[in-house]
């Protein structure tokens, strides 16, 4: 198979080889390009961001990652504009990764859009399946959270840090734990009167 069948293979949720050689090279492709961002630390913004066009299927404007930038494939992942990932992003994007705008992550947020097969000799074999992950715009993800694959996170929400989100979570709620789940709804007293 080629790797455009791989992906295309990966992104209807059946079970694929994680070992294919074209996948394994894909992945070694992607650390290159992460690496490259990484190194790009402190040099002016546009400079950055067309690096990260290199590296990610889609990336809208003002979007900034602290070191250290990790993804699987880096092709699976689309981001709006006005995003910021603070220290230690991973983004394992085996099926499509899409963060909307306006979002905030803390340091050590996780994306996991692959899972690897529940029997030990699929697992050994290689057996692996992957689901969308969806990120709302002016979502905040807490320091240290991690999404499960399949999970969507509803606009506005906030989660929480340290939970692991296994359930999609509506929008316009606080939620958080292990597992994850909705707390409140955001409201109007949440407003603080801050402008800047």
């Amino acid at each position: 198979m080629t790797l455009d069948e791989h992906m295309a293979l990966m992104r209807t949720g059946a079970m694929y080889n994680d070992l294919a050689p074209e996948l394994v090279r894909a992945r070694e492709a992607a650390v290159v390009l992460s690496n490259r961002y990484n190194a790009s630390f402190g040099r002016p913004a546009p400079e950055r961001e067309a690096l990260l066009r290199t590296l990610l299927g889609s990336v809208g404007q003002h979007v900034h990652f602290e070191p250290t930038l990790r993804c699987e494939f880096g092709r699976n992942i689309s981001i709006g504009n006005n995003f910021y990932a603070n220290f230690d992003c991973i983004l394992l994007d085996a099926a499509p990764i899409t963060i909307g705008d306006n979002v905030l992550f803390g340091p050590r947020v996780g994306l996991y859009s692959a899972n690897h097969a529940l029997d030990a000799a699929e697992r050994a074999a290689g057996g692996c399946y992957a689901r969308p992950i969806c990120i709302g715009n002016g979502v905040w993800l807490g320091a240290g959270v991690h999404i499960t694959p399949g999970v969507s996170i509803g606009a506005g929400s906030i989660v929480g840090a340290g939970s692991v989100v296994t359930r999609s979570v509506p929008a316009g709620v606080v939620a958080a734990g292990v597992p994850c789940r909705v707390i409140r709804a955001l409201t109007p007293a949440d407003r603080t009167g801050f402008a800047p």
